[in-house]
C-alpha cells in the first residue's frame, strides 16, 4: 500500500502541485521535494534543498537522525 500512496505522490508531483507532505521516507523525500523540513522540539531546525538537507547539514540533531534511518 505505501508504494501505491507514493506512486500517487509522484504523480502530483509532476502536475507542479504544491503539497506538503510529512513523512519518514526519506529516500522518497529526496526524490520527490524541492524543499525538506526538519522539524526537532517542535521547531523548524533545517530546511534547505535536498542535495543541501542530505549533504551539507551542519545540524547535529539532524546529523543524528540520518544516522539512524539511511
Amino acid at each position: 500500500m505505501v508504494s501505491e500512496v507514493l506512486q500517487v505522490i509522484r504523480e502530483m508531483v509532476g502536475t507542479g502541485m504544491t503539497m506538503v507532505i510529512v513523512t519518514h521516507e526519506l529516500g522518497f523525500a529526496r526524490e520527490a521535494a524541492d524543499r525538506i523540513v526538519f522539524m526537532a522540539g517542535g521547531t523548524i531546525a533545517v530546511e534547505a534543498p535536498p542535495e543541501a538537507f542530505f549533504a551539507n547539514t551542519t545540524d547535529k540533531r539532524l546529523v543524528s537522525f540520518l544516522s539512524k534511518i539511511l
